[in-house]
């Protein structure tokens, strides 16, 4: 029987964390779950009934040329929005998108990750960055533009748009960042909000394991590709995973997931992950959760896992992929966010 990770599961409050002594790069691997701590956010300071204005700074593709996707890192200044240094990494920006619908209503609000660290982009409080694919596709001979994503791809400098926010309390780094390991799982623009935190973690010495396990379908479309590879060369304790589906093949001729790095690249991070104070991170489309969550329960890292149902009831390794999708969940050790 699957004990929903009862006899290590971990609490997670919202406040302050307790004065922790800082620990060493070994003893980070082999300690204890500290608990969790998330801290108190600001959140719907501004909402779509109620929106404020912000302007441009930058917006430029960071795909490179050759890529057949379009990934645009844009920079907005919130000075005079009353949202000036209050956005934390993992938390999302709104965007409302002028014009209306074919119902003539109001296009709906568009939320994006964040980026930027906390501290803001570049070090500027006023500056907050985002991620955005300019979403153009053909699906069953319809084709189809994101409203939102061609709309924020098209500003330029000083343009002006409005937008609302912060949104999301959970979906970040707690408190007590110091004491913890961190696995990243990433697809696409999933990335946006592993930059921000990893930014954090680096400027505070953070001295745990740093595992950013990234996936696309071509190398072209690897973002922020200079700044992680520079990372992982001057910081022992930073991995950066590139699991490219479309290009690179596994020893059994599999196509490279996210999730087949649990097992590709098991000697390093079988202590990572068995260690247990080590936190879970993922953000990417809708679905990537589901291999992820079934190589997990292969390896026997359940306590990153809650099953209810009847899933709760057979040993993770008799899971099937309906289990996976309906009954098992990230545990309070495991972050998810999709879309």
């Amino acid at each position: 029987m699957f004990l929903a990770a009862a006899l290590c599961h971990t609490n997670v409050t919202q406040g302050t964390a307790p004065h922790t002594q800082k620990l060493t790069h070994s003893s980070l691997i082999e300690n204890l779950m500290p608990e969790i701590t998330l801290p108190d956010v600001e959140i719907n300071l501004f909402t779509p009934k109620n929106p404020t204005t912000a302007k441009i700074v930058e917006n430029y593709v960071c795909t490179e040329e050759s890529s057949p996707n379009v990934i645009r890192h844009i920079t907005i200044d919130l000075e005079g929005s009353g949202l000036e240094g209050v956005f934390r990494s993992g938390q999302s920006i709104g965007i409302l998108p002028p014009g209306e619908n074919d119902k003539g209503k109001p296009h709906k609000l568009r939320l994006y990750s964040v980026s930027s660290p906390s501290k803001g982009e570049g070090g500027n409080p006023n500056y907050v960055s985002t991620t955005v694919k300019r979403a153009n596709e053909e699906v069953d001979g319809v084709f189809y533009t994101g409203i939102c994503s061609n709309y924020l791809s098209n500003l330029k400098p000083g343009d002006e748009l409005s937008i609302t926010g912060p949104s999301g309390k959970r979906y970040l780094l707690p408190s007590n960042a110091d004491e913890f390991n961190y696995v990243f799982f990433a697809t696409g623009t999933g990335v946006a909000p592993f930059r921000g935190m990893i930014m954090e973690l680096i400027e505070a010495g953070h001295k745990g394991q740093i595992v950013l396990i990234f996936g696309c379908p071509y190398r072209t479309d690897l973002l922020y590709k200079s700044y992680f590879e520079s990372l992982e060369k001057e910081h022992d304790n930073v991995h950066y995973i590139k699991m490219i589906s479309r290009e690179d093949r596994r020893s059994d001729g599999s196509k490279k997931y996210v999730q087949t790095a649990i097992e590709d690249y098991d000697e390093l991070l079988a202590p990572i992950l068995a260690s247990d104070n080590t936190l879970v991170y993922l953000c990417g489309m809708k679905g990537m959760q589901t291999g992820i969550y079934e190589q997990l329960a292969k390896k026997g890292y359940t306590d990153y896992l809650t099953a209810k149902g009847e899933a709760a009831e057979k040993d993770p390794s008799e899971w099937t992929w309906e289990d996976l999708k309906t009954s098992v969940k990230p545990s309070d050790r495991t972050f998810e966010e999709v879309y």
